[in-house]
């Protein structure tokens, strides 16, 4: 198995994180890629340093502006006087605001409100140089798939929340849907996403949400009781040319193994019905029974048999790192996904 990673996805140290009104520290720490990069190193896998792409290979997913925000954020919030050490937006455009004609403020703090969906994503000294590094990795990643093998990008900050522009729940950019894009312009006229993190992969959703050329599906705790709340519902199918190319298979509070590897089976039937020349798998852990905001109850023999069935489907895929909070057990989890992937 072929496996990416970058130092520098160390560099992003967010701090901010409110949960229930309350601000704790953050659950997206640095010690979850060292986590799984020592679970590949015990598992005896290749893995390589990919070189960093150009800013501009994220416009092939995102908005020009929104990429510049990203580059640009931390630095302009520093100047800013009485600035805090993260940029954290204090609002964010609502619903009557954009349909009454809201524009992009220019100042940071306006940008900030823009370009972000919740207060979950700070950004700070390191954050870019993080996020340039899991792209550099998925991309990489996406390379060995359009040659018609398998890899693992250890993306980290993960990336599935992450709209065209605006990121959210710990995503900056989307590096799952990088990688789908990537494989679409090598060659592959139809890529299924079968999302298996337990939240819902909201921000690829909408990435491909109008295009019959990418097959979104994915697995997670329902949004009626669960992050991202509004989106991920099974009524969900996609818009306008991409009507019927998205599903949604939200799933109930504790879900164990058995109904989660029926939607997992599900999906995979789904991608086989559609056709699909080539996979991407957002690799999530945070359905795991030890989870520090558990919703589903998925054990690791559950990520070894869904790792099982998806490669029961025999296409070139690209696994991207998403979620996985429990630093003690996210390693063994992915040893166990890897180790099952050819059964």
């Amino acid at each position: 198995m072929h496996a990416f990673a970058h130092p520098d996805q160390s560099r992003h140290q967010p701090q901010f994180f409110l949960q229930r009104g309350q601000v704790r520290l953050n659950f997206e720490v640095a010690a979850r890629a060292e986590a799984l990069l020592d679970a590949l190193k015990q598992m005896g896998a290749e893995i390589a340093t990919p070189a960093l792409v150009a800013p501009e290979a994220l416009l092939a997913v995102h908005a020009t502006d929104y990429v510049a925000f990203l580059q640009e954020a931390a630095a302009e919030w520093a100047a800013m006087p009485d600035s805090g050490p993260e940029v954290v937006a204090n609002m964010h455009p609502s619903p009557e605001m954009l349909a009454q004609g809201a524009t992009l403020s220019g100042p940071i703090i306006g940008r900030t409100g823009w370009f972000t969906a919740d207060t979950a994503c700070p950004i700070g000294p390191g954050t870019w140089e993080s996020v340039l590094a899991a792209a550099s990795c998925a991309l990489a990643a996406a390379g060995v798939a359009a040659q018609g093998g398998s890899a693992y990008a250890l993306a980290r900050p993960p990336g599935h929340h992450a709209y065209a522009a605006r990121a959210g729940g710990h995503c900056y950019v989307n590096n799952s849907a990088l990688a789908a894009e990537a494989l679409r312009r090598a060659g592959a006229a139809r890529v299924a996403v079968i999302d298996i993190d337990a939240h819902h992969g909201n921000g690829t959703q909408g990435i491909f949400w109008d295009r019959p050329d990418v097959l979104t599906l994915s697995v997670h705790g329902d949004p009626a009781s669960y992050y991202p709340w509004y989106v991920g519902h099974a009524s969900e199918t996609g818009g306008g040319a991409g009507q019927g190319f998205n599903r949604n298979f939200p799933l109930p509070r504790g879900t164990g193994d058995s109904p989660w590897l029926e939607a997992v089976d599900a999906a995979a039937a789904a991608a086989r019905s559609f056709g699909a020349e080539a996979l991407v798998v957002p690799l999530g852990f945070d359905a795991s029974e030890h989870e520090p905001l558990s919703f589903l109850r998925v054990t690791a023999d559950g990520f070894a048999g869904a790792a099982q069935r998806l490669s029961g489907l025999g296409l070139p895929t690209v696994m991207v790192q998403e979620g996985g909070y429990n630093t003690a057990v996210i390693g063994g989890l992915l040893r166990r996904f890897l180790t099952g992937w050819h059964g």
